[in-house]
């Protein structure tokens, strides 16, 4: 199994997605379209005139014509000329504004598809493919809005107007150089029904290289502790090789496209110049109009090649539409998408809730529970119970597979504004480049400097004092460095500051020192009064300090009840409990970092 076929990917658009998500955004902008298409048009008739004008100086100097009518030609010759260059210049000015507009507004779309994501679709999917379609696929997308249409755009009515010319010249001669086009119309359709596909598998193969290279370079702390270099480089080789399989599948099909055109451009010529010649000995057309037929023919040669040079990103960047507007597919997946009412109430409630992660064994099965508003519930049990599974239901973070997990009757995946009533905190956190206080404001952007000061000092986190500027000091290049525990202080501050009714905790304090952590724990104790809060317990006095204990084993919750009821019932909280107090009792000669660390 190679590694692409481990990757959870993204959905990928369908074609007719792609040409209902690119006919949005030509009637998103319809006046701006028209006026680049009348512009187009307008070069391209202009481009027919010359051909047309010096077939008739032929014809005047064939004829013994005077000088005047000949310089009156190449005047007109001259003159059009010159307007097909401003017309075109023109045209692509306005295809260019046009591109870089479209290509905002897709990036935004994306942004805001990509944050409206489950947190577990992007997680099973990993960075990689979202990056690869954020960046290169809407890059790619920008490119030929802002280039190859315009481009394109302009060759198409190009081909089209130099055939009708040719049609006015002679019918014959017209035909001729429709039917010595056939050989360019194979080509393309050789190619077509193969690019699609072919590009679509060069963008996955991008995606797990940028997924492979990023989880690497993630975690080379990891690799280098563990001696994993020799196996991660072969893992990084295997998607580099893949990658470079799927690359000359599409250099393939174009070493078949260009060449092939190329001969098939120089049939047409030959044939209308051979039939020409034959008309004109029968004296049906003039020498002239031979020659300007000629010239249409050679003319046409240049839109065809433009056409054929930016065919190869227009496939390309349509695979990549395809990938772009997958997101929006992997949004719109969601079931609980459409719940616009508000809860009843702040109870939570799960109701025989199983849970399996992409269609394996069962994590949770037929698991029921109900939390009070106001409730104080710890998790406990072993490794693999299926404790932090039920936390990401009950906060939002993923749907059951069946049974369901409810908020005032309201599913909590679906809830809109989610995070004004559940927040979930996990010692994974993040800090965005900007100043404390633009981090702060994510949770409340109304704020202002002392209310967010208040908040972190609420969690412990007296340090801001010492900044600089305070909380206007900048994290990141050039700014204060602020360490692992002060990025989680900051989390929980935000929490303070988006005042939930529900808070679901992961290890929310395990960065910080032991002291730090039981005064921030404390902190939020009084904080938090009145809400409901669903923790995670790794240290079982937090169970014995929270109103009830839901027991976890195997996926399934064994005992539900406080701290002294379930140690009267001798259960497996009971257990639990006696091999923790024995485990703190015999550290408790230590440090007290060593006595948190091993409880």
């Amino acid at each position: 199994m190679s590694i692409a076929d481990t990757v959870n990917h993204l959905p990928t658009a369908d074609r007719r997605a792609v040409r209902r998500a690119a006919l949005g955004l030509v009637r998103a902008e319809p006046a701006s379209f028209l006026a680049i298409l009348a512009m187009n048009c307008a070069a391209a008739a202009a481009g027919l005139a010359g051909p047309w004008l010096l077939g008739q100086i032929i014809n005047d100097v064939g004829k013994g014509a005077g000088g005047s009518a000949v310089s009156t030609h190449a005047v007109l010759l001259l003159v059009f000329a010159a307007m097909q260059l401003v017309l075109t210049r023109y045209a692509n000015y306005l295809g260019n504004r046009f591109g870089e507009r479209t290509q905002a507004a897709i990036r935004e779309t994306f942004v805001a598809r990509a944050l409206s994501l489950p947190p577990a679709v992007v997680e099973r999917a990993g960075v990689g493919d979202l990056t690869a379609r954020g960046t290169s696929d809407i890059a790619q997308i920008g490119n030929t809005m802002r280039d190859a249409g315009p481009a394109v755009l302009i060759s198409a009515l190009q081909i089209l107007f130099i055939i009708g010319a040719l049609l006015l010249v002679n019918p014959w001669l017209g035909l001729c150089g429709a039917v010595g086009l056939a050989g360019i119309l194979a080509c393309l359709r050789w190619y077509l029904r193969r690019a699609r596909n072919d590009y679509l598998a060069q963008g996955r193969a991008t995606s797990v290289l940028a997924e492979q290279l990023a989880a690497s370079v993630g975690g080379a702390r990891t690799i280098e502790a563990l001696g994993l270099r020799e196996q991660r480089l072969a893992v990084c080789d295997e998607a580099i090789a893949g990658s470079r399989r799927a690359q000359h599948r599409t250099l393939l099909l174009r070493s078949v496209l260009y060449p092939g055109v190329d001969i098939s451009c120089v049939v047409p010529v030959v044939v209308v110049l051979l039939v020409g010649v034959s008309l004109a000995h029968g004296g049906v057309l003039s020498i002239g109009a031979v020659v300007a037929s000629a010239l249409y023919m050679q003319q046409l040669a240049q839109p065809v090649a433009t056409m054929l040079e930016w065919v190869e990103q227009i496939q390309g960047s349509g695979a990549s539409f395809a990938r772009v507007e997958g997101v929006g597919l992997a949004v719109r997946d969601r079931p609980e998408e459409s719940v616009t009412s508000q809860p009843a109430n702040d109870r939570l409630e799960v109701r025989e809730v199983s849970y399996a992660y992409d269609g394996g064994t069962n994590v949770l099965s037929g698991v029921s529970l109900a939390v009070e508003p106001g409730e104080r519930l710890a998790l406990v049990g072993p490794s693999g119970a299926g404790k932090t599974t039920l936390a990401r239901l009950l906060a939002g973070q993923d749907s059951p597979d069946s049974g369901a997990v409810t908020v005032g009757g309201v599913p909590v995946a679906g809830l809109d504004q989610l995070r004004r009533h559940i927040q979930f905190v996990t010692q994974e956190q993040h800090l965005f480049l900007g100043t404390v206080a633009d981090n702060l404001r994510l949770a409340a952007p109304d704020s202002d400097d002392g209310v967010l000061v208040e908040a972190l000092r609420a969690v412990g986190a007296d340090w801001v004092d010492e900044l600089p500027d305070g909380v206007n000091s900048h994290h990141g290049v050039h700014g204060v460095s602020l360490d692992a525990a002060q990025i989680q202080q900051i989390a929980l501050a935000r929490v303070v500051l988006a005042d939930p009714h529900t808070l679901v905790l992961d290890e929310a304090t395990s960065l910080l020192d032991p002291a730090v952590a039981r005064r921030t724990e404390r902190a939020l104790d009084s904080l938090m009064t009145g809400r409901t809060i669903v923790a995670i317990a790794h240290r079982l006095q937090t169970a014995r300090d929270a109103d009830r204990v839901a027991v976890m084993e195997a996926g399934r919750i064994v005992e539900v009840g406080s701290h002294d009821e379930l140690l009267a019932a001798n259960g497996s909280y009971a257990s639990l409990w006696r091999s923790w107090s024995s485990g703190l009792t015999r550290t408790s000669d230590g440090p007290s970092q060593s006595i948190r660390s091993n409880s």
